[in-house]
């Protein structure tokens, strides 16, 4: 099916966004300075909404850095300082601590937290650690309480099912509309036009998984179970929510088995961290990798190349299929 063509706008570097905050400029959280609405965004699928939505009436910045892991994202005094500046902020509490706490203590006037849009899960599509032994289970329950110590009881990575981003580009539009609301009625129709698109994309997905409903999915980290809940799909993943914590031995082991009673023939890296334990279970296991892109954020490379929400998501697709043996 063919989609829409999404707007694409570069972000603006955070240091531009200061300057046109300026008194030296003349901004006024108005909405109405030079660089038009100050979108401040604090990770990557939250800022390509918010340049869907906002078109060439915003500019938008993301407090993220290519190639960097949201998850552990620290914040320069500036950054903090532009979260006040800025004249709509969108992020996720729950997700990156410092921007919670940016947000708290500058108290933007108008925020969209994606976690009050969405209805979020603590184990979305996930088998869990069924069939293991209560020493596994305890040594998982060490695990899982040090991966909640970061990012909470639920999993924070709701935008690889692109049907819950809908409502985000709704509030984002609503958000920019108030702040801007000679503009409001092009917003609206903006959120409309990426409501299609993510639609349209869902569609896709759901054709080609079709096949696959009941395979299991095994990622490295945790972060595809609203896909795979979303699609018909079983994720087990290697590690939990936190794509750094190392996995235990009886975690390691307990991946082998689901791999072999499940004839899994793919297990799937990702970007931005180390495929490392990854491909060493794969090569002992004699099963074959493949890559994955949670779209936690954009590499270098694929900012310069032009890619996309869109676009990583296409490729995330023929990745599964392929590696699931549906394509």
């Amino acid at each position: 099916m063919t989609r829409r063509a999404p707007l694409v706008l570069a972000a603006l570097p955070l240091a531009l966004a200061l300057v046109a905050c300026s008194a030296a400029d003349g901004g006024t959280g108005d909405g109405t300075g030079d660089d038009g609405v100050r979108v401040l965004a604090s990770f990557y699928p939250l800022q390509y909404v918010a340049e869907q939505v906002g078109g060439d009436l915003v500019s938008v910045d993301n407090l993220t850095p290519p190639s960097a892991e949201p998850h552990d994202l620290e914040l320069a005094p500036a950054q903090v300082r532009a979260v006040g500046d800025a004249d709509v902020v969108v992020f996720q509490s729950g997700f990156q601590p410092a921007v919670d706490e940016a947000v708290a203590a500058r108290a933007p006037q108008h925020v969209v937290d994606a976690a009050e849009v969405v209805a979020l899960e603590a184990e979305p599509g996930s088998v869990g650690h069924a069939g293991e032994t209560a020493e596994e289970h305890a040594e998982h329950a060490d695990d899982d309480a040090a991966d909640s110590h970061d990012h909470g009881s639920l999993d924070p990575h709701f935008w690889l099912d692109p049907t819950l981003l809908v409502p985000v580009a709704h509030e984002v539009a609503a958000q920019l509309g108030a702040a801007d609301p000679d503009n409001a009625a092009t917003y609206t129709a903006n959120a409309e036009n990426l409501d299609a698109t993510l639609q349209d994309l869902d569609t896709e997905y759901a054709a080609a998984l079709e096949a696959c409903q009941g395979e299991t999915l095994v990622t490295s980290h945790a972060a595809f179970g609203y896909l795979a809940e979303r699609y018909g799909l079983s994720q087990v993943g290697i590690s939990a929510l936190d794509p750094e914590a190392e996995p235990s031995p009886a975690r390691l082991r307990e991946i082998g088995a689901v791999v072999v009673d499940n004839d899994v023939r793919t297990i799937f890296t990702e970007t931005l961290t180390s495929p490392k334990v990854a491909e060493t279970l794969a090569g002992d296991l004699g099963v074959t990798t493949a890559v994955l892109d949670p779209l936690e954020g954009l590499s270098t490379e694929l900012s310069a190349s032009g890619a996309d929400y869109i676009s990583i998501m296409d490729d995330n697709l023929a990745a599964i299929t392929e590696g699931l043996g549906c394509a």
